[in-house]
């Protein structure tokens, strides 16, 4: 690897490096204007934002919420599935933004390089400069950060109702028809809600790559699939199970 130039590399912020404002993303090819690369890089930032509050709830409830029973297993194929869903999600997210990631970090590894520890330049942390431009993000961004927490807050719910079905952990073999929110409506409220999550980000995304295309219809497929599985094990356990409930999708399937 070879230094980029003679002239020094001088360094304003963080943010300037990951919004254009650089003069080693200018060497990047791309047919872009910075206000266009920034305003990728920020609607980048908000979709992963709302990633890790999703994933941080589904750990929160996983410890305290779900009382799962001591003879619950999960098949080793749905656990892996489960650990590359959560490793892809996030990359198919930032993938528009993401050779400016690898670039930058390459000229930092090369500046690192030529003139060492002591001579690098400091890089200053500007909170303003990394919180401003997400109020300037476009109206389709928030309507997909409204759809996200609709979608959020009734998964939330739906959990909270599953959770206490089992409310006291001894009752091992013990289950109950869920009632309240959308399991009104649907077997699998829940995965309904993890639709209409994804589709929030969907929308964030502007719908441009087909990576997150991709992560939507994956999303869309398993569940569907995981609610008809439900939906059956339901009627076959409960004789009185409520036959207007569809599997996933009110009032259609």
């Amino acid at each position: 690897m070879v230094p980029l130039g003679h002239e020094p590399l001088h360094y304003t912020t963080i943010a300037s490096h990951l919004t254009g404002g650089s003069h080693i993303f200018s060497r990047h090819k791309s047919h872009s204007t910075p206000y266009e690369r920034r305003y990728i890089v920020w609607r980048t930032v908000l979709l992963l934002l709302l990633m890790e509050v999703q994933v941080l709830r589904r750990l929160y409830e996983t410890v305290y919420v779900f009382n799962y029973s001591p003879s619950a297993q999960m098949h080793i194929f749905g656990y892996f599935t489960g650990l590359f869903f959560y490793t892809a999600a996030p990359l198919s997210l930032c993938s528009m933004c993401a050779p400016e990631v690898v670039n930058f970090a390459k000229h930092c590894l090369a500046d690192f390089i030529v003139k060492g520890r002591d001579k690098m330049s400091i890089l200053e942390f500007d909170w303003l400069g990394y919180v401003n431009p997400l109020t300037k993000l476009g109206w389709c961004q928030w309507i997909g950060v409204a759809v996200f927490i609709w979608g959020w807050i009734h998964q939330r719910r739906c959990h909270t109702i599953l959770g206490l079905l089992r409310e006291h952990k001894e009752e091992t073999d013990e289950y109950t028809i869920p009632h309240g929110d959308w399991f009104e409506f649907v077997s699998c409220p829940h995965y309904l809600a993890e639709i209409v999550i994804y589709g929030g980000l969907l929308i964030a995304s502007g719908g441009s790559d087909q990576t997150i295309w991709l992560l939507f219809g994956f999303v869309v497929v398993n569940l569907v699939f995981a609610a008809a599985e439900t939906q059956r094990w339901y009627i076959r356990k409960f004789e009185n199970y409520p036959q207007t409930r569809r599997a996933v999708l009110p009032f259609v399937y």
